[in-house]
């Protein structure tokens, strides 16, 4: 069964946490880019990101290539933004039918809400439960013995 790992990162931290899953388990890689981009400012990206999560926002995407009979799974991975998953997941999986896929997800927060954006990334693709849930603090910015071996363990549930 191929995977693919379907991610937004803004800061490098959940692209980071993605390439380290794919290592791991020889899944590919598609990363969602908004053709506005959202801003990394220390408040304005709190501002916009935040009010873009809120408001359950579908920014446009770039063009990316998907062809869903290719993959038997999909992990997503997304930052925690007012602990909800970031917009351009929302507009990916409202843009794909993904039935009867196996769905695994992982967040990078720097502070708390991935339970949250959990379920709602569940709600959104209307299903009961993931096949992995992995919560990590800011991978790539804070490297901490505690997220690797988290990462491990992730890798370790889908094989």
């Amino acid at each position: 069964m191929k995977t693919l790992i379907v991610y937004y990162s803004l800061e490098g931290n959940t692209e980071y946490a993605a390439k380290q899953i794919a290592d791991a388990t020889g899944a590919e890689l598609l990363c969602l880019e908004p053709v506005k981009a959202y801003p990394t400012g220390k408040v304005s990206k709190f501002i916009w990101g935040g009010k873009s999560a809120v408001m359950s926002e579908t920014p446009e995407l770039k063009p990316y290539a998907f062809d869903a009979a290719a993959y038997g799974r999909i992990i997503f991975g997304f930052p925690v933004w007012a602990s909800t998953i970031a917009p351009p997941l929302r507009t990916f999986i409202r843009s794909n039918d993904l039935k009867g896929k196996r769905i695994a997800a992982f967040a990078c927060q720097t502070a708390s809400g991935a339970e949250k954006a959990f379920v709602k990334l569940k709600d959104e693709l209307g299903i009961d439960a993931l096949e992995a849930e992995l919560t990590l603090l800011d991978p790539k910015i804070k490297p901490d013995p505690a997220n690797e071996e988290k990462l491990r363990a992730f890798c370790d549930s889908l094989k």
